[in-house]
């Protein structure tokens, strides 16, 4: 019988150890690698911010799974159930949502973190996250709605609030965010002429001094310029309070009325894994410089939901998808080890740089300690995140969005979203 691996998770580090086990085992007919993902396609979430914006397609920043992975057999469900014991996994899918259990020797935890809302009142029911396809597509909908209402006449009473744009968190995704949306909006007033530029109001929430913490000061404070002469406010030391239909309250006790709230500020461990009988801390599995479970052989775990360490620091390797994408090589390693023979490799990864566009070709960037900002900043941005997405043809899509862009205005076509319908 062969042995099984089931990796659950088709992010950055899911997708990386089942492509590197590929390579590793190659046709070994003793081992049966299965990937479960709730979509049947590998999401680039750095772009995420560009299909909100109408800067590329929704489809071009997305591959199909099975058009990635040759010998790995795709999964396409819910996991709904781990039994660590039993070594089973229960996953669901198709219309009625049935159950099938899934039988592993070997299990790979790679399901990422969800959207941290902190419990506060009425932010998860008002607050758009931007982490799925889905939350970008909704995103974008909701924006170019909002703009269309505003133009109307009977509208006039909120028009403010829904020409009024809060993002929550300073980060790379909430500059990123508001950067592109800033720049969205504000382009395509021209076509609505009954609306005045001055009343479009853009707000990022930072509870920082300054954003971009991960960058240091001095980029921070440039990109902070440069969006408040964009006519973008950044409220510093700023922390969200609540939220209701309309309103967005803030900790100092500030009130602002807009239709719209974008949330980037925070992580929660996946609450599936979280149960799990494992050694944890605050929700993510702890793991070893192999990446394994100590204590639960064949149980392995990587990504935003797992404690990395790093030797470096002495401290955990930070949630980043270049970090999830060497952290699943490596694992894919170790466990070719331990199925085939061979040695072990210890996760060992440092930053290479981070990179943010901050809106109308200028970004900030630090490589290998240098700081870029500006347009050199900007190039580097999309020259190094198209090299990083995958297969060539989404590359020669995303190029020609991005050529597109240089001549013609965004497109501000609202896509509509229906359900599913099963014809019996």
């Amino acid at each position: 019988m062969a042995t099984r691996v089931l990796i659950l998770g088709g992010g950055f580090g899911g997708i990386h150890a089942a492509l590197e086990l590929e390579r590793r085992l190659g046709v070994d007919a003793d081992v049966e690698v299965t990937l479960v993902s709730r979509d049947n396609f590998f999401l680039f979430t750095p772009m995420l911010h560009e299909v909100a914006a109408c800067d590329v397609e929704l489809t071009n920043i997305v591959n199909p799974i099975r058009k990635l992975l040759a010998r790995t057999r795709s999964f396409v469900g819910t996991v709904e159930g781990i039994d660590l014991a039993a070594r089973q996994v229960t996953v669901a899918h198709g219309y009625d949502r049935h159950t099938h259990a899934l039988s592993y020797d070997h299990l790979v935890l790679a399901l990422g973190a969800t959207t941290n809302f902190f419990g506060l009142p009425g932010v998860a029911e008002h607050a758009l996250p931007v982490k799925s396809l889905a939350d970008g597509l909704a995103l974008r909908n909701q924006v170019i709605g909002h703009l269309e209402e505003a133009a109307t006449e009977c509208a006039a009473p909120e028009r403010d609030a829904l020409l009024t744009f809060v993002v929550a968190g300073g980060g790379f995704a909430g500059v990123e965010t508001i950067a592109g949306l800033n720049d969205f909006v504000r382009e395509s007033l021209r076509f609505f002429p009954t609306l005045d530029g001055g009343r479009i109001r853009m707000v990022l929430i930072t509870p920082e001094d300054l954003i971009l913490p991960e960058l240091g000061p001095k980029l921070g404070a440039y990109a902070q310029r440069k969006l408040a002469a964009r006519g973008v406010e950044i409220v510093s030391r700023g922390r969200v309070k609540g939220a209701a239909p309309g309103v967005v309250e803030l900790a100092d006790g500030r009130r602002i009325h807009a239709c719209t709230l974008i949330w980037t500020a925070g992580l929660a461990a996946n609450p599936l894994v979280a149960a799990l009988p494992l050694p944890s801390k605050n929700g993510r599995v702890v793991v070893n410089r192999y990446l394994e479970v100590e204590g639960h052989p064949g149980v392995w775990a990587l990504g935003d939901g797992a404690v990395v360490p790093d030797p470096a620091t002495g401290g955990s390797c930070p949630p980043t998808a270049q970090h999830a994408i060497r952290q699943g090589r490596t694992l894919a390693v170790n466990l070719a080890a331990a199925l085939v023979g061979g040695r072990r490799r210890p996760f060992r990864f440092r930053t290479l740089g981070q990179l943010a566009a901050i809106g109308r070709r200028t970004g900030v960037a630090r490589i290998l300690g240098v700081n870029f900002s500006g347009f050199v900043a900007w190039w580097l941005w999309r020259t190094v995140y198209l090299s990083k997405l995958p297969r060539l043809e989404k590359k020669v899509r995303v190029g020609l969005d991005w050529t597109l862009d240089l001549m013609f205005a965004k497109d501000f076509t609202q896509v509509p979203s229906v359900p599913l319908r099963r014809v019996r």
